[in-house]
């Protein structure tokens, strides 16, 4: 523009200055849902299309993931007709992806509604790069420690509307237009988990919220929820009431915080100490709670697995004599060996195993013959007894086998294999037994 005292300047020259310096200037019709593109320059060239759907241009400018180029999931673009509602002059900066880049560029976007004929112009800058780039990292940085609310908004039970509705990983300004508390319900539930819908129903009912929700109160709801990319994460659903201005006020803010991590790592440290409930401290085998809730497993699936099982019990043969005489360390020494053992032979079978109790030890076996839950357990007697188990020297041990009936119960089956061990013991040991 041409330099000149500013009593000089005419309303042409700044039209002139602008037709040369915008970017981009584009003209949506609220009626067609279809914008034109009036000027392009620079990476506009590659955005923005010379025509196209207005959704198609809300998703490209400011409808996206503000951190990356990842789509989002079309349950959440049900929210875009809203997106691209403005009631008054807008203006906001906005992060785009030009086709290739990994970071974004950072636009100003100007809108200006033209409500008597139900049009938007859209005048859109370019700003610095580098600049802002260096911005949008570090608040990248930021966020990876922050605890994320990813969605809240204002509603309004009176009239049923919401209003400052913000999805923090489109963009952390508020969107300002308006939806009925009714309608986002009912699209919302859509990104809920399966089980946990009808609970997310009940829970934003409004009348749940107006007989169970005092002034200043909170109250919450985790369940699972869709994200932008469609992956179901953890999340808090977190309603606060307003103080009231009058009798007849229900007003509340809500909130989505991203709890996924936190209650991943619950989880973990929940199985992590239930499966240690059930695991014998001393061997790592299952204990006897554990195999007691494998017997019974396989008993409650016996007629619709269509295997056989069979179970074993064995017991070191004068196992007392080794505590008495070289003391509790090499017995205990003595039991992990055998642990070891009874793994190794089974660790190409279908079954498990576990100590029973002091010396006594239970397999389960699945899917075997008849001979083959003879040839395991005679294998087992005889490595026993080839088997040096350090101060302890040479061992032997005594087994009872039995195959499982469609009518046992935990007692009937552990009865008749604990007879056959014992049988095995009064018939001289180091024996197998099938009952």
């Amino acid at each position: 523009m041409e330099n000149k005292s500013l009593d000089k300047y005419t309303a042409e020259d700044i039209n002139n200055f602008l037709n040369e310096n915008v970017d981009a200037i584009v003209v949506v019709d609220r009626k067609t849902e279809k914008y034109r593109s009036i000027t392009r320059k620079g990476i506009f060239t590659q955005i923005l299309d010379e025509e196209g759907d207005y959704a198609d241009l809300i998703q490209k400018l400011w409808f996206h993931r503000s951190d990356s180029t990842e789509k989002i999931t079309d349950d959440y673009k049900a929210f875009i007709d809203y997106y691209g509602e403005f009631k008054g002059k807008y203006s906001r900066r906005i992060k785009v992806f030009p086709e290739g880049k990994t970071t974004p560029s950072v636009v100003q976007m100007n809108v200006y509604p033209l409500p008597e004929i139900d049009k938007y112009v859209f005048i859109i800058n370019m700003l610095d790069d580098e600049e802002y780039v260096d911005e949008y990292l570090t608040a990248k940085k930021v966020k990876t420690i922050q605890n994320t609310y990813l969605f809240s908004m204002f509603v309004n039970l009176v009239t049923d509307t919401t209003s400052s509705i913000s999805v923090t990983e489109i963009s952390d300004e508020p969107v300002k237009t308006s939806l009925d508390y009714s309608k986002w319900r009912l699209m919302t539930v859509n990104m809920i988990y399966p089980d946990s819908q009808k609970q997310f129903l009940e829970f934003t009912d409004p009348e749940n919220l107006k007989n169970n929700l005092s002034p200043g109160n909170t109250i919450s709801f985790d369940c699972l929820m869709k994200n932008l990319e469609g992956v179901f994460i953890w999340v808090k659903l977190i309603f606060s009431r307003a103080k009231p201005m009058s009798d007849n006020d229900y007003r509340y803010v809500f909130m989505v915080q991203n709890i996924h991590e936190d209650v991943i790592e619950r989880m973990n440290t929940i199985k992590k100490y239930e499966r240690l409930s059930h695991l014998d401290p001393l061997t790592g085998l299952l204990n006897h709670g554990g195999i007691q809730s494998e017997i019974q497993k396989a008993i409650d699936t016996y007629d619709n697995a269509k295997e056989s099982v069979a179970l074993m019990m064995m017991d070191l043969d004068d196992f007392k004599n080794i505590n008495d005489t070289y003391g509790h360390s090499v017995g205990d020494a003595t039991l992990k060996s055998m642990a070891e053992l009874l793994k190794d032979s089974v660790d190409d079978k279908k079954a498990c195993v576990g100590r029973w109790g002091g010396e006594e030890f239970v397999i389960i076996l699945k899917g075997a013959s008849s001979d083959g839950e003879l040839s395991l357990a005679e294998h087992i007697r005889k490595t026993v007894a080839e088997n040096v188990f350090g101060q302890a020297g040479h061992l032997t041990c005594s087994i009872g086998v039995s195959r499982l009936n469609s009518q046992d119960s935990m007692e009937d089956i552990f009865d008749r294999i604990d007879k056959a061990m014992y049988t095995s013991k009064k018939i001289g040991k180091n024996k197998v037994t099938i009952l």
